[in-house]
């Protein structure tokens, strides 16, 4: 049984287990409010009123994507490399020291890795900081492929980025679990017949009725995930 995947590998064969793919901010890692502080920060340094779309705006963005937008919404003479330089800068700091992981994600990723199931990460983050959590909250090694949104064309709002990961792990997407936070996530998953599980961060707790909704399982930690090795 086979399935098109999105990194140009054609097809791929159904794993005897399933395979999982998960986000990393607010979904594995209690960070979202790192990133709100640098919207702030951002904004307070350029004397601009920081407006309340904003962050709801770019939370599906690729990195470049995000530093583009900015640019061009606010007409901003710094180029995409120079803003992504100054916010890498502003969180590197939080992401090698204080950014903890969410409650009993590690274990349940431990759990997953010990019984074979193929993981993947699939993030906004750029590699640097990406690689840099995964090491700080000692995660790093469970992985099998970690994916970044700029890896792909388009933004979380696509099933790219998700499809790209399950092409990584050899998984079909029927038989991959997506852990998101975000509804525009959980949403694209889910139209690309992956099975998306929805975790609660207070960042998008105000769709959280949505995401139970849309999603296949939605958890408040990951003490409620479902064993895969069971599957």
């Amino acid at each position: 049984m086979t399935a098109a995947v999105a990194d140009g590998s054609a097809t791929v064969r159904a794993a005897a287990v399933p395979g999982a793919v998960f986000d990393m901010d607010g979904t594995l890692l209690d960070s979202m409010g790192v990133w709100t502080q640098v919207d702030i920060d951002f904004f307070a340094r350029r004397s601009i009123p920081m407006p309340a779309d904003y962050s709801s705006t770019v939370i599906a963005m690729p990195f470049e994507q995000i530093a583009r937008y900015t640019i061009d919404r606010f007409h901003l003479p710094d180029t995409p490399a120079a803003l992504m330089n100054e916010w890498n800068e502003m969180v590197y700091y939080s992401y090698t020291h204080t950014v903890q992981a969410k409650p009993h994600a590690v274990e349940y990723l431990n759990a997953l890795h010990e019984h074979g199931v193929p993981l993947a990460v699939a993030t906004s983050l750029p590699p640097q900081l990406r690689d840099a959590a995964l090491s700080h909250v000692g995660i790093h090694g469970v992985f099998d492929a970690l994916c970044s949104t700029d890896d792909v064309e388009r933004g979380k709002d696509h099933a790219d980025i998700y499809l790209f990961a399950a092409g990584r792990l050899n998984v079909a997407p029927r038989d991959c679990y997506v852990f998101e936070d975000i509804l525009t996530g959980i949403r694209s998953s889910s139209d690309a017949g992956m099975h998306a599980w929805g975790v609660l961060d207070e960042s998008s707790e105000q769709d959280w009725q949505d995401i139970a909704r849309v999603a296949e399982g939605a958890i408040t930690d990951f003490s409620q995930a479902p064993e895969l090795w069971k599957q």
